[in-house]
């Protein structure tokens, strides 16, 4: 298979530049890389929540999708797809529709993790062929950084505040992609933008594979996570060497890793990175917060090995 930089130099630019996204913003990355791995013939139908993605790309009037767009309610990304692959089916038995196209839906955490579960839920039990594509920036970025279900444990948002009587987010966030494979889906999978290869390959998975397949791939917010737009990739290979975010991938309910560190580190090297984490270490040192970080990855990640048969 050709390289990611390969493909990007000769492929269609489906997702234009010109947008407003932020500089260095993983969801740009991780979306053009995510419709690169598309074949050039092929015609794909993208449906999008309301989120960062939405109101940067397409502020009327102009916008930088160069193939069929749908911006949708916050909570309805899966019903939109669905739909409208539905539809499509119907107008393809019945003559009307020459044309191929695949089906993708683009949601942030916020409308993938919570308010748009159960219409995600729904339409991955009712088997529509179709790619749900989340770009988890771990928390509501677009409306100033409330806290969602994929805020990291200790992180401090603004629904979540870190001060005098409270550390941040006190829950530890939820495992969405474990939620997915329960649903014994054809493919399931966690990738990172910093990985581009591994991410294309995925992509290009579950786009050529029959049926609802879903990808969550973390996505560094430079504002949100208080970085700077230099080091998105940085953040996205510390995360997934301390094990934070592993990459790994569910092909009809076979788990799989698709890449292991050669040493683990710790998470410390992850979080002091970080603006949002920053008052676990000033003015004193929450050492039990940090260790209470570290011993859910490591749980997460000893369960993850006896799943993917690495052993202990």
């Amino acid at each position: 298979m050709p390289s990611f930089k390969e493909i990007a130099l000769t492929t269609r630019q489906r997702l234009s530049g010109g947008h407003r996204m932020c500089a260095g913003c993983g969801a740009t990355m991780l979306m053009r890389q995510v419709l690169h791995s598309l074949d050039p013939e092929d015609e794909v139908v993208v449906t999008a929540a309301t989120g960062c993605m939405e109101v940067s790309t397409t502020i009327y009037p102009y916008t930088a999708w160069r193939c069929s767009y749908i911006h949708n309610a916050f909570e309805n990304a899966g019903a939109t797809c669905s739909g409208v692959e539905t539809a499509y089916r119907a107008l393809k038995k019945k003559g009307k529709m020459p044309h191929s196209f695949k089906f993708l839906a683009f949601g942030g955490d916020g409308g993938t993790y919570d308010i748009g579960l159960q219409s995600l839920s729904g339409a991955m039990e009712r088997g529509h062929d179709m790619v749900y594509v989340c770009y988890d920036n771990e928390g509501y970025m677009n409306t100033g950084y409330q806290r969602s279900g994929s805020t990291p444990h200790g992180a401090n948002t603004t629904t979540a505040p870190a001060g005098k009587v409270s550390y941040g987010k006190p829950q530890f966030n939820k495992d969405l992609t474990g939620i997915l494979a329960a649903h014994r889906l054809p493919y399931v999978a966690q990738a990172i933008p910093a990985k581009p290869n591994d991410l294309l390959k995925k992509a290009r998975t579950a786009f050529y594979t029959k049926g609802p397949c879903f990808i969550n791939i973390l996505s560094p917010c430079i504002p949100g996570w208080k970085i700077s737009p230099n080091e998105t990739v940085q953040t996205g290979l510390l995360a997934v060497d301390t094990c934070f975010w592993p990459l790994y991938e569910v092909v009809d309910g076979v788990w799989k890793l698709t890449f292991k560190p050669k040493e683990k580190k710790p998470v410390v090297d992850w979080l002091q990175g970080q603006g949002r984490f920053r008052h676990l270490f000033k003015p004193e040192l929450r050492q039990d917060v940090i260790d209470e970080i570290q011993a859910e990855i490591d749980r997460r990640w000893h369960e993850l090995l006896l799943k993917c048969g690495e052993g202990a």
